[in-house]
């Protein structure tokens, strides 16, 4: 039975990949993606659901990482600007790792290998009986904005660390690897778009 929901959520990851991608195609096509002011206002007509509803697919990405969650963290600054953009970022993520670390305590390796491959999950395990290092090294993950923070926050919860002092760690570190991926995104991808119109 195990193997036989590995194997389902294997798949519905990569349909989801899938689906994203055409998703990502028709929502720059009706204009939400390339024009900011379309998607600002149909988050407006929502009204104050549409920071809540942006939370949730935050939430959601995290506990189950099969939504690319870069695209995600990018439009929340695009849409609701930086400050703004930054605090619905950093809830939905913060609260989502969360829920993930104690998924990942409570139910343990199975867990982990439903969404992670089990040469990746050997990888990071093998990290874990040096705690000090391992303690280290999540801290650096979670200050990169290219380390798999989803992964590492599910290895974390394999380890003996408490919840406060997981929490505590990425209540100081996650801002910063919030905003550096995002800025990188949004004024790199600006900064590209002015080399090739030059």
């Amino acid at each position: 039975m195990y193997k036989f929901w590995q194997k389902t959520i294997q798949i519905l990851s990569v349909l989801i990949i899938i689906a994203t991608f055409f998703l990502l195609i028709w929502l720059y096509k009706i204009g939400i993606l390339n024009d900011q002011n379309v998607l600002k206002e149909f988050l407006e007509k929502q009204g104050s659901l549409g920071s809540l509803y942006y939370i949730l697919i935050q939430i959601i990405q995290v506990v189950f990482p099969v939504i690319p969650g870069g695209v995600t963290t990018v439009v929340g600054f695009l849409v609701f600007g930086s400050l703004w953009g930054f605090i619905v970022n950093y809830v939905g993520i913060i609260i989502g790792s969360i829920i993930l670390f104690w998924l990942s305590r409570t139910y343990g390796k199975k867990f982990c290998l439903l969404f992670m491959k089990e040469d990746t999950f050997d990888k990071y395990e093998s990290k874990i009986d040096d705690k000090r290092g391992y303690e280290i090294f999540f801290i650096l993950c979670m200050l990169s904005p290219i380390s798999p923070a989803d992964v590492m926050v599910m290895i974390t919860g394999l380890t003996s660390i408490s919840y406060r002092r997981f929490i505590a760690i990425i209540l100081i570190c996650r801002p910063i690897s919030i905003i550096a991926y995002s800025y990188f995104w949004i004024y790199g991808g600006h900064l590209i778009q002015q080399i090739f119109q030059k």
